[in-house]
């Protein structure tokens, strides 16, 4: 067992000496691995963020939340015949609030863009959302202070609003908002509470940069058409979620007129319509990441072995008075491995060096995340690579013939 240790440490300690001697050589040879390490952590990184992005994201939506919409999630059908179909309306969302026995809250909802104004501060392209008072119900959001319109208020369409916590931080950095009135559009309307903070909808759209009026209001200022509205459904539990679904279906047809034997004109959408397509995309891009990364680590690799092949020619002499002194066979084969995994290691620390600070500047533009498995799998992975491509060389080395290698120049 000592021997065995002793051997090891000896050479670990040959392999680095010879790293050493060779500096740039050694860094010119693990430039491939640099770069596929590179190339493993960031689409490691991106696909890490984008999962927790989209989890986060996908919690928002709600399990047990169905939305009708004129557009299905995940596509498939003919564009031409959907963009043809009647827009959702308000009174199909009265509809189901009246006979969806098993929705436990129903909020029609659409939006617009507009500015947001507050004294002499402006604020562009604020999402304008009309909705009704169950929106939070429906939704899961909580009210950081203040409250929401109340349904009188919601269906007499009163000039009031909720505010993100990023309209109410940039309008009313020094002052408390509730009370206070606000331009939206054209129109005043004053502020009655401040949502918590959300966050962005997939790294994507901000949900904090919206302001929330009632849907009847929201039709007197902004007008009734403008493309419809969507309609979420929370059901009562999970499980009795297919059957609201169908629930729906069918209130949906007779309120709509669609006859018997006519498809669907709407869509019911859901949360794991998204996750479908999200894995689909997912495992696409994971699969040409996996492809481009191992090809860099094949060139990288391919380099590692005709290196150590260089070393072997020039080291025949070496090994062959280590073979004549009685170092057996598994041992010079161990040192070459060795040399190969430290020089491939070596890539790998480099190439996460760059890579952290790479998967930073990245975060500003799209998610990223960097957590211990994907740098474990770095290292794991040129380790790999080390051991694969000095096999060969190694493996020459220590079939060396003792009197031959000793007779080398």
């Amino acid at each position: 067992m000592r021997n065995s240790i002793g051997e090891f440490r000896e050479g670990l300690l040959i392999a680095f000496n010879a790293i050493r001697a060779n500096k740039m050589r050694s860094v010119l040879t693990a430039l491939g691995i640099i770069i596929g390490i590179v190339s493993v952590t960031l689409m490691g990184t991106a696909i890490e963020g984008l999962n927790r992005a989209f989890n986060k994201s996908i919690a928002m939506i709600g399990a047990d939340v169905l939305y009708v919409q004129k557009w299905p999630w995940g596509g498939g059908e003919d564009w031409w015949k959907i963009r043809n179909r009647q827009d959702i309306r308000i009174q199909q969302a009265k509809a189901l609030e009246k006979q969806a026995e098993l929705a436990r809250s129903v909020s029609p909802a659409t939006g617009t863009r507009r500015n947001a104004k507050y004294g002499r501060k402006l604020l562009e392209g604020v999402t304008i959302v009309g909705t009704n008072a169950e929106f939070l119900q429906t939704t899961g959001v909580n009210v950081a202070f203040g409250r929401f319109f109340t349904p009188m208020e919601s269906d007499g369409g009163r000039p009031v609003c909720a505010i993100g916590s990023e309209i109410a931080a940039n309008l009313f950095p020094n002052e408390n908002p509730i009370g206070k009135t606000i331009k939206l559009g054209a129109g005043n309307f004053r502020i009655v509470g401040v949502l918590e903070k959300q966050g962005s909808f997939l790294g994507l759209e901000s949900l904090d940069n919206r302001a929330y009026i009632p849907i009847n209001r929201f039709f007197k200022e902004f007008g009734s058409r403008r493309g419809g509205i969507q309609i979420m459904v929370k059901a009562i539990s999970i499980k009795d979620l297919e059957e609201a679904k169908e629930e729906v279906r069918g209130i949906m047809r007779k309120a709509r007129g669609v006859r018997p034997k006519q498809p669907d004109d709407f869509a019911i959408n859901q949360q794991d319509i998204l996750i479908q397509t999200f894995n689909t995309i997912g495992v696409v891009i994971a699969g040409v990441g996996l492809f481009i990364t191992g090809l860099s680590l094949f060139v990288g690799g391919i380099g590692i072995m005709n290196i150590m092949f260089v070393s072997v020619t020039e080291r025949t002499r070496e090994i062959g008075i280590r073979m004549a002194i009685g170092a057996p066979r598994r041992t010079i084969l161990q040192q070459f491995l060795m040399e190969s995994a430290a020089l491939c290691l070596l890539g790998g620390v480099i190439g996460l060096a760059i890579a952290f600070p790479l998967s930073l500047i990245i975060d500003t533009i799209l998610p990223t995340a960097m957590p211990l498995s994907i740098v474990a799998i770095a290292i794991l992975v040129s380790l790999f690579v080390g051991v694969v491509s000095g096999f060969l060389p190694a493996y020459r080395a220590s079939r060396l013939d003792p009197v031959d290698a000793l007779r080398y120049e």
